[in-house]
């Protein structure tokens, strides 16, 4: 899961989809494309939308995405197109290319929608990206659980 500065919507849909997986065969992580927020906790708005769901990432540390996770991970879900820009920009093959997608293809495929970084709005711009992610991240591990994925 990868977002700007993974303080906002990319820690949340890690916690969310490690959630609905099972951890002992599924690796969920997230990485920013900047290094703006390394070592530093998610957003406590962020936090705070997901707690009021049940979820608790204050345990998550953001770290910014490297090459070596083209390695490390089979799909690669970006919140946006500045994000998909970046992590292609890093790509060494098509194969590499091929693991990225915006995470809202997985609501409606070919969408290429983004998910709004709520970091400059109000609590609703949390809330509301906590629902899109809620819903993209049950449908991956949906496809995770029956082979799909």
């Amino acid at each position: 899961m990868v977002c700007l500065g993974n303080i906002c919507r990319s820690p949340l849909a890690e916690g969310l989809l490690s959630k609905k997986v099972d951890q002992e065969t599924v690796k969920v992580d997230s990485a920013g494309t900047a290094s703006y927020h390394i070592g530093e906790a998610p957003d406590i708005r962020t936090i705070m939308s997901a707690r009021k769901h049940g979820l608790n990432i204050s345990n998550l540390v953001g770290r910014q995405f490297k090459v070596s996770d083209f390695d490390e991970f089979d799909r690669i879900y970006v919140m946006d197109h500045s994000n998909l820009q970046n992590v292609l920009a890093l790509a060494r093959t098509e194969d590499d290319k091929a693991k990225v997608d915006l995470i809202l293809n997985e609501l409606k495929a070919g969408s290429n929608q983004d998910v709004p970084d709520p970091y400059y709005g109000g609590d609703e711009g949390f809330e509301q990206v906590y629902r899109l992610l809620d819903a993209a991240t049950e449908n991956i591990a949906n496809k995770l659980k029956n082979g799909k994925l």
